[in-house]
């Protein structure tokens, strides 16, 4: 098992937040406290050092304590350049990422990707759970759905991932199928439930915790 404290863990909130009329998605309420809020208490645990990758409202992000990591290309570029930044600043053999607008991702997330990323001898593993993201369509025993922003990768990925990010790219899934990449299995699919609406937060408010 690879120690925690080999691990930094990276919380991604550096996006538009488009489809939630462009407000700061880490900064929303959920049951009374911030997304970002929610995401550090279940990553912290899990991990050694803890950043969150940012691109404004730098001075309501400070006051959880943590390092601030801007993107490195400009324009909002997406979570790969989040993962560009993680893999850039963080000093440890590995980097964790969970975005901030899923609030139930599992407590052994970090566990069960170093397992199996250690095991199959790979450079990165990534979640994946059984049927369809979007849940007005979802398919018992559908296609399984990778969830490439819950990803542990090596720090060694870098000039990789800056190659294929100044060739244009920017699809995580498509920059990480060309690498020894693991899928790791989760049975909670609603763990991985993401907020990209303002009903879907107060929808996912009214449930219970998974």
């Amino acid at each position: 098992m690879i120690p925690a404290a080999d691990i930094t863990g990276l919380i991604l909130a550096g996006g538009r937040g488009t489809r939630m009329g462009h407000v700061d998605k880490g900064l929303q309420l959920f049951r009374d406290r911030s997304l970002a809020a929610h995401a550090i208490e279940r990553l912290g645990p899990q991990v050694g050092p803890l950043a969150i990758n940012i691109n404004r409202n730098h001075a309501l992000y400070e006051l959880f304590g943590l390092p601030l990591w801007p993107d490195l290309l400009p324009d909002f570029a997406g979570p790969l350049a989040g993962l560009q930044t993680g893999l850039s600043r963080c000093a440890t053999p590995y980097l964790l990422t969970v975005p901030c607008d899923c609030p139930f991702f599992p407590p052994n997330l970090a566990q069960r990707l170093s397992a199996a990323l250690q095991a199959a001898d790979a450079d990165l593993a990534l979640a994946v759970t059984d049927g369809d993201d979007d849940e007005s369509h979802s398919r018992p025993g559908g296609k399984p759905q990778r969830h490439p922003v819950f990803c542990l990768l090596k720090t060694t990925l870098l000039p990789q991932l800056n190659a294929y990010l100044q060739s244009g790219g920017r699809k995580m899934e498509n920059w990480m199928t060309t690498l020894a990449m693991v899928d790791v299995h989760f049975d909670d699919r609603a763990a991985f439930s993401n907020i990209n609406t303002l009903q879907q937060l107060q929808t996912l408010e009214q449930r219970p915790s998974p």
